[in-house]
């Protein structure tokens, strides 16, 4: 099973070869871990996910959460598997061992989350967001909020949420209509409505706490005017007892293609009047606040939608391996036994892009992870604003290019399948489902890519983006020292010099004023972009690869990781360069499309 879930060798090599996870037990946050208490809180996962959440992904996908009197019921397997889930510590897997945690690195603990997002991305969303919810309020809440709210958030007693989308405004936040009206006591009262909150009812916990978006009545226009309250499902009393029920309905449930486990909800604040919430922070700066939590959700939704590629491409390779059809081409009798389809030449390619896909985002993901680490326990101040702004500047890269291919990958994995790739009496035709909405999550490529070329590769004078040129030009230096790398290392140079000069070139239209044109092909940079991140990535494997060749040891998975890099780095990296034509020749053709054109 666990092979279905991600590879253990695959993981070993990114954590202990790639990453250098045990280096990280030299830091006086982790040194009471070793690669032994790294090791036992995978394989605890693992075995967690194998038994509890992998077993129902399936009924949960064909069994929604149904709405009934008022409250969203959920199958009955989703409670034990979460409850498991808090038992063994992961929802708390980098607290601090005085609160309960497990204080693990954040590229250990995302290791051990990959395998629940592996086996059910529907079951594992409600501690996901849990998590989010419990750090924003410990970031940003007060002493008070933090023991009625956050505590009790992490005992696994209260889950939560983010309620940010509103009917009419979709992904713009400026435009958000929810009220908060001072109530003269310290607290508001919020009148609005939204929708698509994942995790919005259940009966998982004993409450549920809303991070809400809102606007006060004194509000700037903008997003300079929104706000961020704490509006519980039940009203907490000052003792921590639960109060009655707040004025929060569930007006109905959403039923999408995927994560069908997840409840996704709409819901109505104060059709009485009498929604109570709790001011977070500052007023009108409660985007900046939710920010924090955005950013963890879109690297989250990122790596599931890794997961949900790679569980994919386990599956199909599998199945290639043992499903005997056709014979190779230069055999030409009839009365010769039929091969498994890995043989032919198409397959290879298929399951080569697969494992390029999803292998190198999974590397993306957890060096992120790593970066994370570095802006809370590296030792020296500058590391650690380096490891920020370098993160910062990822993070859009983290999250949109993962849901772009490795929702490829599924689609390769339904092809490999054949007519029983998009059956449901096979897992890849869910897989590809649940993953279809990971472009959407948390913001659209078209809004990652504004992110990407309109704030970040500027921000701080460009400091991440230099830092991410140096970063990239010393791994093509360390691989220059390896001759059988060049065919790999001198693709991804071209591309990086050739991105340096487009990206110059945008941004200076940008400081010119020009911004229309500047960010009209914004979504084509972004996929430019993340291709030569993927591919600073996969030479970075191939480095490490061919190390592990020298020792001799376990030469069928370097070969294959050499054979990976190889694809992506002379099949996938050159193909950008008709993308870069477009933008270096500011190509307008969609921008001047009319509406009565069409």
């Amino acid at each position: 099973m666990s092979e279905q879930l991600l590879s253990p060798r695959n993981l070993a090599f990114e954590l202990y070869e790639v990453l250098d996870a045990e280096a990280l037990t030299q830091r006086p946050r982790f040194a009471e871990h070793s690669r032994e208490t790294f090791d036992a809180a995978l394989t605890t996962a693992r075995t967690i996910a194998e038994k509890y959440f992998a077993p129902h992904n399936r009924k949960g996908d064909e069994n929604e959460p149904r709405y009934v009197n008022g409250r969203a019921e959920l199958i009955p397997e989703v409670k034990p598997a979460v409850d498991a889930f808090l038992e063994a510590g992961f929802l708390n897997a980098n607290r601090d061992f005085e609160v309960g945690g497990m204080q693990l690195p954040s590229l250990v603990s995302q290791a051990c989350f990959a395998h629940f997002q592996a086996a059910n991305a529907g079951t594992t969303a409600y501690p996901f967001l849990t998590m989010g919810a419990a750090n924003l309020i410990e970031s940003f809440g007060s002493d008070e909020q933090q023991r009625l709210f956050l505590q009790p958030m992490i005992e696994g007693r209260y889950f939560g949420t983010m309620a940010l989308t509103e009917p009419h405004a979709g992904s713009s936040l400026a435009d958000i209509r929810t009220r908060a009206e001072p109530a003269g006591d310290g607290t508001y009262r919020l009148k609005g409505n939204k929708i698509f909150i994942s995790g919005g009812d259940h009966e998982l916990s004993e409450n549920i706490v809303h991070m809400v978006l809102a606007k006060l009545p004194d509000a700037p226009p903008g997003v300079k005017g929104i706000s961020l309250f704490i509006v519980p499902k039940y009203l907490v009393n000052a003792d921590g007892s639960l109060g009655p029920r707040n004025d929060v309905l569930l007006a109905g449930l959403f039923h999408k293609m995927g994560w069908r486990g997840t409840t996704s909800t709409a819901l109505n604040f104060g059709d009485n009047g009498q929604c109570v919430g709790y001011l977070v922070g500052q007023p009108h700066q409660g985007l900046a606040c939710m920010f924090q939590m955005m950013n963890e959700a879109r690297i989250g939704v990122g790596m599931g939608a890794v997961m949900l590629g790679y569980a994919g491409y386990l599956y199909s390779l599998e199945y290639a391996r043992q499903r005997p059809q056709g014979r190779l081409p230069d055999n030409k009798d009839p009365h010769s036994p039929a091969v498994p389809i890995i043989e032919h030449s198409d397959v290879k390619r298929m399951l080569l892009a697969q494992k390029a896909y999803v292998e190198g985002a999974f590397d993306l993901g957890l060096y992120a992870a790593r970066l994370f680490d570095d802006t809370h326990t590296a030792a020296d101040a500058d590391v650690r604003r380096q490891a920020l702004e370098l993160l910062d500047l990822l993070t859009p890269i983290v999250k949109s290019w993962p849901s772009a291919f490795c929702l490829k990958a599924n689609e390769l994995a339904i092809q490999i399948l054949g007519g029983h790739g998009y059956t449901r009496e096979y897992p890849v035709e869910q897989y590809y489902r649940d993953n279809r909405l990971n472009p959407i999550h948390e913001g659209t490529e078209g809004i990652q890519s504004l992110d990407l070329l309109g704030r970040k590769l500027a921000q701080n004078n460009g400091a991440g983006l230099k830092q991410l040129i140096r970063l990239m030009a010393g791994t093509c230096e360390r691989a220059s020292h390896h001759p059988n790398l060049d065919p790999l290392r001198q693709p991804l140079e071209h591309l990086i010099n050739r991105l340096q000069s487009v990206t110059l070139a945008l941004l200076g239209d940008l400081t010119a004023g020009k911004v229309a044109g500047a960010l009209a092909n914004s979504a084509l940079y972004l996929k430019v972009f993340g291709h030569c991140v993927i591919g600073w990535r996969w030479l970075e494997q191939a480095i490490h690869a061919e190390v592990g060749l020298l020792k001799g040891s376990d030469r069928d998975f370097y070969l294959g990781k050499f054979q990976a890099a190889r694809y992506f780095l002379t099949w996938e990296v050159p193909g950008c360069h008709n993308d870069l034509a477009l933008l270096e020749a500011r190509d307008d053709t969609c921008l001047a499309m009319q509406d009565g054109w069409f």
